[in-house]
């Protein structure tokens, strides 16, 4: 079995090179990671040099193609990088073969990138700079290129050229460390990733350099590349994913007619890129294996390859936050994304939070059936779960103890003694909060001027491709704080608009006395794990455990259960307030918030988060698959006739509408044919071995007719809110008509909202329940909108008050949730006992069969099903006369009307 996990970018890429131009001469690929935390080295000669590449003309398709674009993304770089506002960029971990064991070899892989410097940053900034153009061993950075992994390609003549495969700095680094951890700690047994190469490729096609890096990738790497045209690429990610998705996904509503003309001219360039991922799926999938959907540039996969692949096992994991129904309505392909999400077995998502907004979504556009575990479609159920990602702490650790690590440590300490550090690492977008840190942090200096001197916010600020006035804005803030404070020696905020290497990275959150992250929206915020376990005190061992700010808009929050200081980024005074109390909070109170937080930090790893995934996928998976129309053997009559005659006690229980009759509009009590109904169940009465319940939605008082004619019948009324139980005369009510009274009062006001919206609408209102009716509507799509929309305010209201409200048939259907047909059966169940003076010992039934066709016989199954694996029942059949997926052992294509009276007729005979 391979399990095959697609993400939008390949853990590697490939790095061209120039014909005719030495290695030790080349820059180095922004998509080289080897070591992936900091950013291509950068001088002026090699900059003009990848300036003059990048307007080249486009070379023929038959030859090497151009160098790989430097600097994609970096500060002064050509164009922006198209990944650089990924909610997953952060500091990815290098490969486990390069783990720093403390000798030579292991510390060049850090010095692979060098940072570059940053003009008007403050005087600290430099301390970043140090060592950056040699390292400990004297090799300069052309002699670190050479020992890059070998290089190929052709070599004959100016046209030749050479590439290599290297660890990607693009994509999400945390999906790939906890994947790579899931495999080592056995987890999973053999992954293969599907992906692009994460840059444009139209110079590769139709070449031998093209078949050469697919199956490099996939000899090698177990890889499988997506190559798609350069339009595709160009209008899928930067256009579609960057300009329309992006932003909706964080609660950014489309600006406008910048904003629809990029969704109305990209979508078919995301719809194509889709497509091909689906096709190489399909191309490379078996029997058995299993397929990982990851995030929102993929959302049309799932069902792309279900079209295909009916049987296949597809999982789907979102990594950003899934925005409430009316953030993600405002998207023109709404329906199509949703529909496409469905495709998938399991849905997965960071956080409560996002699966309840994406439940509510889907009950509210698509008008589906929504419940506590996942989506009813007509023809199968989709699950859906929340597992937050973790991170790699055991290979983070091995990194942690590498001597550039505690060399950058001891600088740190010495550059700012007596200093308490505060530490931030966002992306420069108006996303992740930085402008509201800083004047958070200024509004704090302002109230607390003890405090100056004494405290540093060193800010580490990656560029963003946004050309908004967010750099200047943060960089005005800078400059006032510090000319407000600064002096030759001391400067409160280290505003690094660059990012800093691995190294770096670790030391200094192995220093911060306090981290703070205020985004605004964010799907895991794992640069707050990170910088729990650098806490520790294993490297630093003046160790203070500094507190976590943390804002309650990060998916994060909610893992850490009140032991971070949660903020609001919007409220500067709470802010503020956060900040002085990490500062002066006692030894004794960050030592207990910090070992709570890293309880937590470590119960979710990545590689728990991967192996839990897999769990979940296959154990949804066996129950879809059980409950699937086409897995569920049809009715043995023979075998049902068996057990039925050798049985002493029968419990049959029938569903009503759509079973036994034919009923007219559905707010109309108009059976068809009920007196072959009626004889039918007068004829299985008549046998003193067989007790009968009929199961149905309609009130007692519409059901007065048919008990009437049927002495003795069992009848479950209004869905399970109300039993007459057999041989009784009369009404046992199971739902409380108090608080059903107090609800219906205002779910009614509600409905009269719609109601008057709505011409040809109408109320039903029954004992425990309330039916909005628009069958009689003019227009299917006005009658569709007004059904999900009530039914998505009426859940988004009422939910604390047990009450849901499900979308059937132009029809709203509210009712209580704390009262079922299945509650109801088992009641009477349980009470036959006694009426029939059995014994402990003794089982009350043979034989128990229950037929039905609607959702609310879907619970009964189960309950009956459950019967005899626990030895109450000798033999129990469950039939499902639908078309949905069911919990019934057994299928009938006819409902009773066209079958189970001749069964039942037969039997009369045999008897």
């Amino acid at each position: 079995m391979t399990v095959f996990v697609c993400s939008l970018v390949l853990p590697k890429t490939v790095h061209f090179g120039l014909p005719n131009v030495p290695p030790s001469r080349q820059v180095k690929s922004s998509c080289d990671n080897s070591q992936p935390d900091a950013p291509p080295p950068v001088t002026g000669k090699s900059d003009a040099l990848g300036a003059s590449i990048r307007h080249l003309s486009p070379e023929p398709a038959d030859i090497t193609p151009p160098h790989t674009p430097p600097n994609a993304g970096w500060p002064g770089s050509f164009s922006p990088g198209p990944f650089s506002n990924e909610d997953g960029f952060r500091m990815q971990l290098p490969s486990d073969s390069t783990v720093p064991n403390d000798d030579v070899d292991s510390k060049l892989d850090s010095r692979v990138k060098y940072l570059r410097p940053h003009v008007g940053s403050p005087l600290q900034a430099e301390i970043f700079e140090q060592r950056s153009q040699r390292n400990t061993n004297g090799e300069d950075h052309n002699a670190v290129l050479q020992r890059l992994p070998p290089q190929r390609g052709n070599t004959d003549g100016a046209s030749a050229g050479t590439w290599t495969i290297v660890d990607a700095r693009q994509g999400n680094g945390g999906l790939r460390n906890a994947v790579n951890a899931a495999v080592r700690d056995g987890k999973i047994s053999h992954c293969t990733w599907i992906g692009t190469l994460g840059m444009r490729t139209d110079a590769v096609e139709g070449t031998q350099q093209k078949m050469d890096i697919e199956d490099a990738l996939a000899t090698e790497h177990d890889m499988l590349a997506v190559f798609c045209s350069d339009k595709d690429w160009e209008g899928h990610y930067p256009q579609f994913c960057k300009q329309i998705l992006w932003p909706v996904f964080h609660y950014q509503m489309p600006d406008g007619p910048k904003s629809r003309a990029y969704e109305d001219h990209s979508w078919k360039y995301y719809v194509n890129l889709n497509q091909r991922f689906a096709d190489k799926i399909v191309e490379n999938w078996k029997r058995g294996d299993v397929i990982w959907v990851h995030d929102y540039h993929l959302l049309l996969v799932p069902r792309m390859v279900r079209k295909r692949l009916p049987d296949a096992k597809i999982g789907f994991y979102l990594h950003v936050p899934f925005p409430s129904s009316e953030i993600f309505r405002s998207l023109a392909f709404r329906q199509e994304l949703l529909q496409g999400i469905l495709g998938a077995n399991l849905i997965g998502f960071q956080v409560q939070e996002y699966a309840r907004h994406f439940l509510q979504t889907c009950s509210r556009l698509l008008s589906v059936e929504s419940t506590t575990k996942g989506i009813q479609l007509d023809d199968r159920f989709v699950d859906v779960a929340s597992l937050a990602i973790g991170i790699d702490s055991l290979i983070m650790n091995k990194y942690r103890g590498a001597s550039e690590v505690i060399w950058w440590l001891r600088t740190l300490q010495s550059r700012y003694k007596d200093k308490r550090l505060i530490v931030g690492r966002d992306k420069l977008d108006h996303v992740r909060g930085v402008h509201q840190k800083l004047l958070s942090y200024e509004l704090f200096l302002n109230e607390n001027p003890e405090w100056r001197g004494k405290v540093v916010l060193i800010q580490i600020a990656l560029s963003s491709s946004e050309r908004t006035g967010l750099d200047r804005t943060v960089s005005d803030i800078v400059a006032r704080i510090n000319s407000s404070t600064a002096n030759l020696a001391y400067q409160p905020v280290v505003y690094l608009k660059q990012d800093i290497d691995y190294a770096q990275y670790l030391a200094l959150l192995s220093i911060a006395d306090a981290l703070v992250i205020t985004s605004q929206r964010e799907g895991m915020e794992l640069t707050s794990h990170e910088y729990i376990i650098c806490q520790d005190g294993r490297i630093n061992p003046q160790q203070n455990y500094g507190p976590l700010i943390l804002s309650e808009f990060t998916g994060t929050s909610s893992l850490f259960n009140g032991n971070e200081l949660s903020v609001n980024p919007w409220s500067y005074r709470q802010c503020a307030d956060a900040i002085k109390m990490a500062l002066e909070m006692t030894k004794d109170e960050k030592k207990r918030r910090w070992e709570k937080l890293y309880e937590a930090v470590t119960r979710h790893t990545g590689a728990d988060w991967f192996g839990e995934l897999n769990t979940h996928l296959n154990r949804a998976y066996e129950e879809q698959h059980m409950r699937d129309q086409t897995s569920v053997p049809r009715l043995s009559i023979k075998k049902v006739l068996t057990q039925y005659g050798n049985a002493n006690r029968r419990l049959i229980l029938l569903g009503f509408e759509g079973t036994l009759v034919n009923w007219g509009p559905v707010n109309q009590i108009a059976p068809i044919s009920p007196q072959r109904t009626i004889t039918l169940l007068n004829e299985l009465l008549m046998d003193d071995r067989n007790i009968v319940y009929v199961m149905s939605g309609r009130s007692p008082e519409e059901l007065e007719g048919i008990i009437r004619m049927v002495p003795n019948l069992g009848v479950i009324a209004e869905n399970g809110c109300f039993v007459r139980y057999y041989g009784s005369n009369g009404w046992t009510e199971m739902a409380n008509s108090a608080h059903i009274e107090d609800w219906k009062k205002s779910v009614k006001q509600l409905m009269t909202y719609f109601l008057e919206r709505t011409p040809g609408s109408e109320i039903e209102e029954r004992h425990c329940s309330l039916h909005f009716h628009c069958r009689d509507v003019e227009g299917s799509d006005t009658a569709f909108r007004q059904v999900s929309a009530c039914a998505s305010q009426v859940n988004d209201v009422y939910e604390s008050q047990n009450v849901h409200a499900v979308a059937v048939d132009h029809s709203v259907i509210v009712e209580p949730t704390d009262c079922n047909t299945a509650i109801a059966i088992e009641k009477a169940f349980n009470g036959l006992k006694a009426r029939l003076s059995l014994g402990s010992d003794e089982n009350m039934f043979d034989f128990v069969m229950v037929l039905g066709c609607g959702r609310h016989e879907e619970k009964v199954f189960k309950w009956a099903n459950a019967l005899q694996k626990c030895g109450k029942v000798r033999s129990t059949v469950t039939v499902s006369l639908g078309h949905r997926s069911t919990e019934a052992k057994t299928t009938l294509s006819r409902g009773v009307t066209g079958e189970f009276p001749d069964v039942s007729l037969y039997i009369k005979c045999e008897d």
